[in-house]
């Protein structure tokens, strides 16, 4: 870093510690710049001090600048008294402008009236005869220049200062949806993983005497299922981080689930009991990727859903999609008679026994409408005629918020 450079970081670095320094520095350029025009040198020793009267109060400009502003037009007042002209009354121009870009509009509005009344009375005294009119016109200018200016450091201060708070505002709103995100995707991936990892024990201990090679099979998808889990978890929970392993990074660069997988989470529920048949029509390449990982979760929560609360049922899956709108309907057909009894261990009914331990938390439906609520869409969940439940989901992939 260059010298200059080093310096002007030191500088801001103190003004930001104090104004006071800055400031300080300001009036001294000031007394030094006003020393040399006026009468200050060859005069009395009075007019020193009156000069420094003039220019000192502004190295406090920034911390009191009304007090300032008053301070200087006592010494302006004074100096008017003697009838002695300094340059230094520039210092006037300065603590005007300090007011107008820090004070509220009514202090603002005070020091501009009342150095307009001491430009009346310096044009009065100091302007050559009959030059009043243009004496006092440029004075108002220059007061009028240094006010404006103030003004306007205010405005552009305040909206720079509007423009950080909302920065400010949607990096926590980024945050927060980021961990509702989270939270949606850990409920789905904990849910439907867990719902068939229990399906699949119970099922296991239901069969480990009279058939122990389906019991093998089923402690086998156990295994398969839980390693789905934890790469699905390594997934979400890696998004915007980095990770070290080669075998990690692998994971996590793989694309999110999308329709083309819900073939496999289909197979997965029909491991854990729950009979299910999957129609997709449409051009799913024209879906985005993160509206096929909704469509990927509504399906897998509404499967969740049917497996845990109505052992025994029937899942019919049905995907239709174009690049404008997206349907997802999951429908389970229960059979009363087949409901809560234990059938024969088969890909259709791999079921056994109540599931007191797969009770619902409320979630499920929320995060649904959640998601489908991102594409403006539209969530339809209740039960069909004849029994069974439906769940309707309608994205519009035209425009999603």
């Amino acid at each position: 870093m260059r010298p200059a450079d080093r310096l002007a970081a030191r500088l801001t670095a103190l003004s930001r510690w104090s104004t006071v320094p800055a400031d300080a520095l300001l009036a001294a350029a000031l007394f030094l710049a006003t020393l040399g025009p006026g009468q200050v040198l060859s005069g009395p020793p009075w007019l020193l001090a009156l000069q420094t009267a003039l220019v000192a109060p502004l190295a406090w400009r920034r911390r009191a600048p009304m007090t300032v502003l008053g301070a200087i037009g006592l010494a302006a007042a004074v100096q008017w008294a003697l009838d002695v002209q300094l340059p230094a009354d520039a210092a006037l121009l300065v603590a005007l402008y300090t007011v107008a870009a820090r004070r509220p509009w009514r202090h603002t509005l005070s020091a501009a009236l009342a150095l307009q009344a001491g430009v009346l009375l310096a044009a009065a005294r100091w302007a050559p005869p009959g030059q009043f009119p243009f004496t006092a016109a440029a004075l108002s200018a220059m007061a009028a220049a240094a006010l404006m200016t103030g003004l306007w450091m205010r405005a552009r201060r305040a909206y720079v200062t509007s423009l950080e708070r909302d920065r400010e505002q949607r990096a926590r709103l980024a945050v927060a949806e980021e961990r509702a995100r989270m939270t949606r995707d850990m409920h789905d991936i904990v849910t439907h993983n867990l719902s068939v990892m229990v399906a699949l024990a119970d099922s296991a201990g239901y069969v480990r005497h009279t058939a122990p090679d389906r019991a093998a099979a089923a402690m086998e998808h156990i295994a398969a299922t839980g390693r789905q889990a934890l790469q699905d978890m390594r997934r979400s929970l890696s998004t915007g981080r980095a990770t070290s392993g080669e075998h990690c990074l692998d994971e996590t660069l793989q694309p999110a689930p999308g329709i083309a997988e819900l073939g496999p989470l289909a197979e997965r529920a029909r491991a854990a009991g729950l009979a299910t048949c999957v129609r997709v029509a449409g051009d799913t390449e024209a879906v985005p990727a993160a509206a096929q990982l909704t469509i990927y979760r509504l399906v897998q929560e509404a499967l969740t859903n049917t497996l845990r609360h109505a052992p025994g049922a029937r899942a019919d899956v049905r995907v239709e999609v174009s690049s404008r709108r997206a349907e997802v309907e999951v429908t389970d057909v229960r059979d009363p008679v087949v409901l809560g009894a234990p059938g024969p261990l088969d890909a259709e009914t791999w079921v056994s026994g109540p599931r007191s331990g797969l009770r619902g938390d409320g979630r499920g439906i929320a995060g649904m409408r959640e998601r489908v609520a991102a594409y403006g869409g539209t969530l339809d969940a209740g039960p069909v005629t004849g029994g069974g439940w439906r769940v309707l989901a309608v994205l519009d992939l035209g425009s999603p918020r």
